[in-house]
């Protein structure tokens, strides 16, 4: 599903939502994953969902311990990614990929995904900050805690992929009922909504544009 048609309606894809947690900011630059979590949103309910710590196979800073609470004795005896790529690679196929900050989501599953020689994802992609940017364009920041905020959505267990992705597929629900209210029931429609004025055709994508301070508390 890399390219989705324009005619179809978003009540009828599937999304996934992904969260990882991670031993810094910069896949490429050696930087592994620590934890994974993906939740499936099928009609716009939040469906099964999948977690597992990860063996960054490198130690993990104590900044990042600080703020995730993952250590490296917690992930010393977990999977590393190879051991779960492929169930990854499956549950993930071709639906969407939806993440808050999906650049950053997206460039690490990918890294990870090619280190353990796995086929590299290559389904459209929504990222729920630039959702939020447009429909949300009131609240002073978008990160996390202010969209669940905004939402009355409670976060369990912030900083953790699980709790972060689950939070993340009720925004999720909640932007598309929004954008369901603004008249977009379809992904053209929703192009549109993203991008007013484009006059071209292209393979689209909700990617955001670099902002730490919407990936961030």
């Amino acid at each position: 599903m890399g390219v989705i048609a324009p005619e179809q309606r978003l009540a009828e894809l599937t999304y996934v939502v992904v969260d990882v947690e991670t031993t810094g900011t910069a896949a490429g630059l050696g930087d592994r994953v620590t934890e994974l979590a993906a939740v499936v949103v099928r009609a716009g309910r939040v469906h099964e969902t999948f977690s597992t710590l990860v063996n960054p196979e490198r130690p993990i800073p104590t900044y990042i311990t600080r703020l995730t609470g993952i250590s490296s004795a917690m992930v010393r005896e977990a999977p590393a990614f190879r051991a779960v790529s492929g169930e990854v690679r499956t549950l993930l196929g071709d639906h969407v990929f939806v993440a808050h900050n999906a650049a950053f989501d997206w460039g690490f599953v990918n890294m990870e995904l090619a280190r353990a020689g796995e086929t590299p994802l290559e389904s459209a992609r929504l990222c729920t900050v630039r959702l939020a940017r447009r429909l949300l364009s009131h609240l002073p920041r978008r990160s996390l805690d202010h969209v669940t905020a905004h939402y009355g959505i409670t976060v369990e267990h912030r900083h953790r992929a699980l709790g972060d992705a689950v939070a993340t597929a009720h925004v999720f629900t909640r932007l598309l009922d929004d954008a369901y209210a603004r008249g977009c029931d379809t992904w053209s429609d929703l192009d549109r909504l993203l991008h007013p004025g484009a006059s071209r055709k292209r393979r689209w994508s909700a990617l955001p544009h670099s902002s730490s301070d919407d990936r961030t508390a």
